[in-house]
């Protein structure tokens, strides 16, 4: 510590091991987890946060995940005692309503102690290919209510002085599709969390925990420093932006995300009250994935801004309640994680638009989507397999779009054919792009 604040050489070395840290735990799932949605696709997160909930570092995973990463453990300890928190403890979680997007998007929640203290916790996030519901994979077209989507996980501790809990994991295990896949996806996350714990007590014990704590505050500082000096070169001004989801059911409705989005000085404000209202439909939001706020900034910013929750201080997001961003916890969510999150980007884009056309895109293929394969023995016990397709990215001003590319809020990759072929009934046939889907100044990339 320095008079003028925490030593910057050691404030930076922190910084890069827990950014090392929340990248190692993310790898751990994918060399441990048995879904190849997890092992080859990475539909997963990593994160650290200090023991108030604030996210202080975050792998380079999935921007969807930004918001609902920089909220899920504030949300945990409004409903969890704080003193009822072990080492060696792994709390799971998927409810909307603490933090989350949507219930196949898991979290597994590790309380990480100094000296009993408590310092931070390790979330790791996996996308479970199937957590129950009334259909395989848990994407519902036609769900009326969330309880259609799958089995709903309060903030459950499955793991206990680093031992499972298994009459706990049994009961969940008995309410999800490939029980065997899905243990071994949570086993893989609650390995990741106790990673992410070894390296944050490597820090801890070469540092201490005061001189931790200060390093986490000048990084918060100057991510919130680095966001207001880029909103200041975004003129003053207010600004719209509205995008729709378009023939809902077949029937031609339409349903419309507006943002007003207001600039003023260092500080923004991402209104979308005047959203249209909810549907009974799986496309509704949960309002933390409104933060794909986050991801324009740092997107847009140029330079280099760690994420951690000093990026959301300049930010102010507002959702309506009972509105498709803010649909309360018994609306159905499943599809607004890959479809209604384009929607918020695009309308994010629209409103930059006007205030610096020049460095926006116009919008990709609109949706994070995917094709799930399902099927069973005979005897019941089932396969999943998502097939996660890329689209095109939108044109900028100076070049044309690029194919075969996870657009804005989505971060994925695709699965090998050979790996499919060997673990799913399934034959490929034929792997190609389909050229100049797009329109002008696109290119629409298919994988068919």
């Amino acid at each position: 510590m320095t008079e003028s604040g925490p030593d910057p050489f050691t404030t930076e070395v922190i910084r890069h091991a827990l950014m090392s840290a929340a990248e190692e735990m993310s790898i751990m799932v994918m060399r441990s987890a048995r879904s190849p949605l997890l092992r080859e696709t990475g539909d997963l997160s990593s994160a650290l946060t200090d023991e108030r909930g604030r996210t202080i570092a975050q792998g380079r995973d999935l921007p969807v995940h930004l918001g609902v990463m920089n909220y899920t453990v504030i949300e945990f300890l409004k409903i969890v005692d704080v003193e009822s928190l072990r080492p060696g403890d792994v709390w799971f979680v998927n409810l909307p309503e603490v933090g989350g997007n949507h219930l196949p998007d898991v979290k597994a929640i590790r309380p990480i102690f100094h000296d009993d203290s408590l310092a931070a916790f390790a979330v790791s996030l996996a996308h479970w290919a199937d957590i129950g519901g009334a259909a395989p994979g848990s994407f519902y077209a036609t769900a009326t209510d969330i309880w259609q989507e799958g089995v709903q996980i309060p903030p459950t501790r499955l793991f206990a002085k680093d031992r499972p809990r298994q009459e706990q994991i049994n009961f969940i295990m008995a309410n999800v599709r490939g029980a065997d896949e899905r243990e071994g996806d949570l086993l893989a996350q609650a390995a990741a969390t106790r990673a992410g714990e070894s390296r944050l007590l490597e820090v801890l014990a070469k540092h201490g925990l005061n001189a931790f704590r200060d390093a986490i505050e000048a990084q918060l500082d100057q991510s919130e420093k680095q966001t207001r000096d880029w909103l200041v070169r975004v003129p003053d001004g207010t600004y719209f932006g509205e995008d729709e989801l378009d023939n809902l059911n077949g029937d031609g409705e339409h349903v419309a995300v507006r943002l007003e989005l207001t600039i003023e000085g260092d500080s923004a404000i991402f209104d979308f009250s005047k959203t249209d209202d909810a549907i009974e439909s799986p496309l509704n939001s949960s309002p933390y994935l409104a933060a794909a706020a986050c991801y324009m900034v740092k997107a847009l910013a140029g330079d280099q801004i760690f994420n951690n929750a000093g990026v959301f201080r300049p930010l102010q997001i507002i959702t309506r309640p009972g509105s498709l961003l803010d649909p309360g916890a018994s609306a159905p969510v499943c599809g607004g994680t890959t479809e209604t999150t384009q929607r918020v980007a695009d309308a994010i884009i629209k409103a930059l638009s006007t205030a610096m056309p020049e460095q926006v895109s116009a919008g990709g293929c609109g949706t994070a989507g995917i094709t799930i394969f399902s099927g069973h023995d005979g005897v019941g016990k089932w396969w999943t397999y998502y097939e996660s397709h890329a689209g095109g990215e939108g044109a900028r001003a100076e070049r044309d779009g690029h194919a075969v590319t996870r657009t804005n809020v989505g971060n994925i990759m695709n699965t090998p054919a050979e790996l499919i072929e060997s673990e799913f009934p399934i034959e490929i046939s034929r792997q190609q792009v389909r050229k100049r889907s797009g329109g002008s100044g696109g290119i629409g990339a298919v994988m068919v």
